[in-house]
């Protein structure tokens, strides 16, 4: 007897959605205090933001209203794009310091290696479903690397944009073990890359150079490449156990902490809401992790499960450089806050992100 296949009828998943809307909220007071002392007037930053949030919120529920089958499917042709579009950015693109990772567009800016991070998770849900019986095999993982992984990472690279090019590796490597590759596969892969550092080290610009050397030994240059991770571990040991208080981080609003808006919007939490508030943030994303965990647990549907631990793996990743950054744990990479940090691009992309997981928790089988 044919066994008929039924689909929940919320669209969103409310533990999801509550996590997401505290997260947004959280990150819109930390910029509202933060943009108080960047140089620009509230509404420049404040502003912009709360109208990236709304832009994003109506993108999260068109894509939760989507069949997610709809972006694996098309996942190499939105892969080509990308690659494309990051091409472009090397040409015509916008940047500073150096760097050149944005399209101007107006008031506004986009850098396109935020999405590419979501269009990667397409391309490779689509990549191991058509591959699923071959995935015993090391040339099927070699292969995907090799021509999915590589082309979007070196040109991230060439930006230069050292952290967002590194996190697509976690995500290559969380989705080909959920689909079952062999772990000594995974083991060999990780292996040559480590082998392969000394080559990329070769690559780096000087600024880059100084930015590992400097974690190794902040107080080399405690005026220079070591300011700004000085700055941060001033910010979050100063606030103590309940923080200086809102609007009242001396580190902050003294203009100390450099890009305390983007990059060290924890160092702000921190400094103004201490230990606790920090513990609270912590908590609130290992809940959101959870339920994005969940999500691919349960899910029947083999693409869902790489699409949900794919996204799951994005935002476990930036979480963890980001704050190990700010505390003096890892060098300092650039990688934005999910739901915090300032930034249109970053802010659409995690909600388009968490679309998805609504598509895929909505279609979630059962008989």
């Amino acid at each position: 007897m044919r066994k008929e296949r039924h689909y929940k009828e919320r669209l969103f998943y409310l533990p999801l959605l509550f996590l997401t809307g505290a997260l947004i909220f959280i990150g819109l007071v930390l910029i509202f205090s933060a943009s108080r002392t960047t140089g620009q007037s509230l509404a420049t930053l404040f502003g912009k933001q709360l109208i990236w949030a709304v832009i994003g919120l109506v993108i999260m529920v068109l894509v939760a209203r989507f069949d997610f089958h709809f972006w694996t499917r098309n996942g190499l042709f939105f892969y080509i794009i990308t690659l494309l579009v990051l091409t472009l950015v090397l040409v015509f693109g916008s940047g500073r310091y150096g760097t050149q990772r944005w399209f101007k567009l107006g008031a506004f800016y986009l850098q396109p290696s935020e999405p590419a991070k979501l269009f990667l998770i397409f391309a490779l849900g689509n990549y191991l479903e058509r591959r699923r019986n071959y995935l015993g095999y090391f040339s099927t993982t070699l292969a995907g690397f090799l021509f999915l992984l590589l082309p979007p990472l070196l040109l991230i690279l060439l930006q230069p944009n050292l952290g967002t090019a590194f996190l697509l590796i976690p995500i290559f490597f969380a989705m080909f073990y959920a689909a079952g590759t062999p772990r000594r596969h995974l083991l060999i892969l990780f292996l040559l890359g480590m082998a392969s550092l000394p080559v990329l080290w070769l690559f780096l610009k000087e600024y880059q150079k100084q930015r590992i050397l400097i974690f190794l030994n902040p107080g080399a240059d405690p005026l220079g490449a070591g300011y700004n991770i000085l700055q941060s571990k001033i910010a979050i040991g100063s606030g103590g156990l309940i923080g200086k208080g809102f609007l009242k981080g001396t580190q902050t609003h003294l203009a100390f902490l450099p890009e305390r808006h983007t990059d060290f919007i924890f160092s702000v939490l921190a400094e103004e809401w201490g230990f606790l508030g920090s513990v609270i943030l912590l908590f609130l994303y290992l809940l959101f992790l959870t339920e994005i965990f969940k999500i691919a647990s349960f899910t029947r549907d083999r693409v869902g499960t790489y699409i949900a631990v794919g996204c799951g793996t994005m935002f476990a990743a930036q979480i963890f450089v980001n704050i190990a950054m700010t505390m003096g744990f890892l060098p300092v990479v650039g990688i934005p806050l999910p739901f915090l940090s300032y930034g249109g691009s970053s802010l659409i992309t995690s909600l388009a992100a968490v679309g998805l997981l609504f598509s895929i928790k909505q279609r979630e089988t059962f008989l």
